[in-house]
């Protein structure tokens, strides 16, 4: 989801010159390894300013990319960005997070108790990370392009999508699939009137049988940060993504003055949510600075920045009324009670099923 805006890489570098060597070398030295396009650049400039600690800053477009790293060890960051499922449950089983210091938090009172909550069936007591920002997996579209191709067709349904008839008449204008099986399958799985952490084998065949019906129609299964530009710029007039890409990308239009609107709509059949969390790696270099950086981030007025940046919601109720009322009342950021009621968390697979689902995607992928 999510491309390194390039003023944040100015702003480092502008603030790592002024430094200078000496300073440099006494600085301690916090490593962030995040999504790209998910941070207000403004806050990592704030705190470097009022800590006096340096931020190296690297970004990741796939879970599976943050995994790998920290699963080799020594990943050398002290922060990270894992989304709530799978990846977050995966590394706190395996012991790759290091148990947060609540008394150095302070400003965690500031979370939704109710969001934590929900986090804590995967993580006991919420010992291992905080919500940093949320979303939800639904369609991303040009709208009336669309109804000009399938005048009939159900713009609030993934029907649109993964019916074939309705597939077929969309591609003139272009279709899309994010590359990601944890978050495209329990979607289908749930349209299909099935479990969508289900890894039986009939219900995984059905989910199959879905994609590859819809596979001939799709002009790309790019990965979840290519969609934001492809969907700005009119590449694409549908897409399978994340809510808050396909709000950036809405943004993006408008700001390059394009003559089409993009617009995100959760499925009536109930969306996938999902929680990205702030954690420490067990073996992170300065636990310190990491713990510093989360309770500076929870912050009503810094998560209020982030969020009016990446047009993700946050978990800090307090930062809504500082946003813009543009932001604040577009329920596709922050939906109501009813919508979000008919969303769902997806869990994490046995690993069996896990390797069973990364053959169906694979198959999918390869169009056979």
């Amino acid at each position: 989801m999510r491309r390194l805006l390039l003023s944040l890489a100015l702003l480092l570098f502008a603030g790592l010159l002024f430094a200078g060597p000496s300073a440099q070398a006494q600085q301690p030295v916090l490593n962030i390894y995040n999504w790209a396009d998910y941070i207000d650049p403004y806050a990592i400039e704030r705190f470097q300013r009022e800590t006096g600690i340096r931020v190296r800053y690297d970004v990741y477009d796939t879970l599976e990319t943050l995994e790998g790293k920290l699963s080799a060890g020594r990943s050398g960051y002290d922060i990270v960005v894992p989304t709530s499922e799978p990846a977050f449950n995966r590394l706190v089983r395996a012991g790759a997070l290091l148990p947060l210091d609540m008394a150095r938090l302070p400003n965690a009172a500031n979370l939704d108790a109710a969001m934590m909550a929900r986090m804590a069936a995967v993580d006991p007591g919420n010992r291992h990370g905080v919500i940093y920002l949320w979303g939800t997996v639904g369609l991303g579209m040009n709208a009336a392009r669309i109804r000009e191709l399938a005048p009939d067709a159900p713009m609030d349904s993934l029907e649109l999508l993964l019916n074939p008839e309705h597939a077929r008449r969309i591609a003139r204008c272009g279709i899309a699939v994010m590359d990601s099986a944890v978050d495209v399958l329990p979607s289908v799985l749930r349209y299909l009137g099935r479990n969508p952490d289900s890894t039986d084998q009939a219900d995984l065949d059905a989910a199959q049988r879905a994609l590859l019906a819809i596979r001939p129609f799709l002009r790309s299964i790019p990965s979840p940060p290519a969609i934001i530009d492809a969907l700005a710029s009119g590449e694409i007039c549908l897409a399978l993504s994340y809510s808050g890409d396909v709000i950036q990308a809405t943004a993006r239009a408008r700001e390059a003055r394009r003559t089409h609107e993009v617009s995100y709509v959760m499925p009536r059949q109930g969306a996938q949510i999902a929680f990205d969390m702030l954690a420490i790696p067990a073996d992170a270099p300065n636990p310190d600075a990491a713990h510093a950086f989360i309770n500076f981030v929870l912050q009503p007025d810094v998560m209020a920045g982030i969020t009016r940046q990446t047009r993700y919601p946050n978990a800090v109720p307090a930062s809504r009324a500082l946003l813009p009322p543009e932001i604040q009342n577009d329920a596709s950021i922050f939906p109501d009670a009813a919508t979000l009621a008919r969303g769902f968390v997806a869990g994490t697979p046995a690993q069996a099923g896990e390797r069973a689902r990364a053959r169906l995607w694979s198959r999918f992928k390869a169009a056979r």
